[in-house]
């Protein structure tokens, strides 16, 4: 119990250096571990699109962390470098599924008899959201459901993704400018 409220009373960074030095396993990466789980999953949730697909990726991330948890370097926080680590995990895992397996063919749709017509608005709104995510490239995507939807901020996507802020500003405005040409409806 004691290890326990040391590792409360320690900083992500702190428990990052502690990890490193522990041969398995042990306290300070289950602490860890524990902090930041639901935000994982809410990332990986976010960029996979299902549940399924979001406890695989975050087992993965957690599975990288432990096996990389002597390479936190301290350039930024612990927490913008495990959600780089989540970022890169979803990114790979779905260029690895393709985008087949979360669209479904018109034939298919239309053969199963699933209707929009009785939709509301806001069930509509997400769908066409959706739909206009899905046009984008599997990193634009990303970095606008973490700017929009979890907030982060320019600097610590940028940090995510190991580039310039200024690269990041112009990844984050091609892709929405790329959302507004093929979807104007959406901006209003």
């Amino acid at each position: 119990m004691e290890t326990v409220l040391e590792t409360t009373e320690l900083s992500d960074e702190q428990l990052a250096a502690e990890a490193a030095r522990e041969g398995s396993d042990g306290p300070a990466f289950v602490a860890l571990v524990a902090r930041h789980r639901q935000r994982v999953w809410q990332i990986c949730y976010r960029l996979m699109g299902n549940e399924h697909d979001a406890a695989d990726a975050a087992q993965e991330v957690f599975v990288r962390l432990f096996l990389n948890r002597a390479k936190f370097a301290g350039r930024s926080r612990f927490s913008t470098w495990l959600y780089g680590i989540a970022l890169r995990t979803c990114l790979s895992l779905r260029r690895a599924r393709g985008r087949r397996e979360r669209r479904v063919a018109p034939s298919e749709a239309a053969s199963t008899g699933e209707s929009f017509a009785g939709a509301s608005e806001q069930t509509t709104e997400r769908l066409d959201l959706a739909a206009a995510l899905d046009t984008l490239g599997d990193e634009e995507r990303a970095l606008v459901i973490l700017k929009y939807a979890e907030g982060y901020s320019i600097e610590e996507l940028a940090a995510m993704l190991g580039i310039s802020e200024s690269a990041c500003k112009m990844r984050l405005s091609r892709s929405r400018e790329k959302l507004q040409q093929r979807f104007p409806h959406l901006g209003d």
